[in-house]
């Protein structure tokens, strides 16, 4: 019982090749992709980001090196102070240190983690440099290698859809120059372990409970009553209900790129399923996964992916901490989301035959007068939601 419980926690949707990798190599730069790699880039995320909502990304040019480096800078972060860690708080915009418990997405569940969110690499940005020398050079580089790997997804993206090549890197255009413009947000992020100590934590997992029976008869009955097991069963969802390392959600903006370790706990709903699926790890991969702009652009062809970071049930991956980066990649402020026509499989690549179906723009437009907002109202709402509590 307990080798076919391991052997199924150890199944991913790596492992069982349900997760598309994409290989960006050769793909050029921003300024100048190449562009047979870039339409053949463009085909395969469009597909896989349809039908999964989410793949992974190889030979993307970012240094693992450079990545672990900055899981160094904010584990140097985290052993500050309260009092020095509490300077650099979000307060009236995004950017800045989230405290374990601040997010909700649920409104109720308790968010265990770090985060320290960067929306600007102006000068003027408050990042911890005085108390972390080298910590503003180092992550300013780190998070332009992401910002110039979106431009070049961004355009195949656009490509993928039969739209022009910069249809919308052109909606993009201020990815971190600030929540006044964009709320693109470079994320770091460190889950810390979770410690018994003898009862007084109070995200102690696995107590046991033990009652005497009185036997009616000669033989021995040492079934587990179904009563007492329902009993134990609520208990247990109800104590675990109070925290997560990160709630059941879907990403806002365009898409997400994600960089993790290899501790685990990442969760995934597939589109057309109700099941959580545990993603695997595949090292010096990015992940990439659809939010919710783009399903709305899209007429939902490409699905927000809903998604968590679960405790783990193994002990030993308990008791360790856990690193990510996500680049969150939003549109312009003042972007406005409406719905794209989007091409038949019958149709053709071009936009003049999509143009020529008169009844499809009409229905998509009265679709569209229903969805009409742009990209900032949007966020800000989700934002409200999220740090409710």
């Amino acid at each position: 019982m307990l080798k076919s419980k391991v052997t199924e926690e150890k199944v991913t949707l790596l492992s069982t090749n349900q997760i598309p990798i994409i290989d960006l190599a050769h793909c050029g730069t921003e300024e100048c992709p190449i562009r047979s790699v870039v339409f053949r880039v463009g085909g395969q995320l469009l597909r896989a980001l349809s039908e999964k909502g989410v793949a992974l990304l190889v030979n993307h040019g970012i240094a693992e090196e450079k990545i672990k480096h900055a899981y160094g800078h904010l584990d140097d972060f985290c052993k500050l102070s309260d009092d020095t860690k509490e300077q650099y708080l979000r307060k009236d915009g995004n950017h800045g240190y989230v405290k374990p418990g601040q997010e909700r997405f649920d409104g109720k569940t308790k968010d265990l983690r770090h985060t320290f969110n960067i929306c600007t690499l102006k000068p003027e940005a408050p990042l911890p440099e005085e108390p972390l020398p080298g910590f503003r050079e180092h992550i300013s580089d780190l998070a332009k290698d992401f910002q110039r790997l979106s431009s070049l997804l961004l355009q195949a993206l656009a490509v993928g859809l039969d739209r022009p090549c910069r249809y919308f890197l052109e909606k993009h255009s201020h990815i971190l120059d600030g929540e006044s413009e964009n709320q693109s947000t470079f994320r770091l992020l460190y889950y810390p372990p979770l410690i018994v100590d003898d009862g007084q934590n109070e995200l102690q997992r696995g107590t046991c409970h033990y009652s005497q029976q009185r036997c009616a008869k000669d033989e021995i009955d040492l079934s587990i009553p179904e009563d007492y097991k329902k009993r134990m069963a609520e208990e247990e969802e109800n104590r675990e209900a109070q925290y997560t390392r990160c709630g059941a959600h879907c990403d806002y903006g365009t898409f997400t790129l994600l960089v993790q370790d290899s501790e685990g706990g990442l969760e995934v709903k597939l589109p057309g399923t109700d099941k959580w699926k545990r993603v695997g790890h595949l090292p010096g991969a990015i992940l990439i996964n659809a939010g919710e702009l783009l399903a709305v652009w899209t007429n939902e062809k490409i699905p927000a992916l809903p998604h968590r970071v679960v405790i783990p049930q193994e002990e030993t991956l308990m008791h360790r901490g856990r690193h990510s980066i996500a680049f969150f990649v939003h549109p312009d402020n003042c972007t406005d989301i409406v719905p794209m026509e989007m091409p038949s499989s019958s149709s053709s690549n071009s936009l003049d035959s999509i143009e020529k179906k008169p009844k499809n723009r009409k229905k998509s437009f009265k679709t569209a007068k229903t969805k009409i907002y742009n990209a900032y109202q949007h966020v800000q709402r989700r934002f409200k939601e999220t740090y409710a509590s």
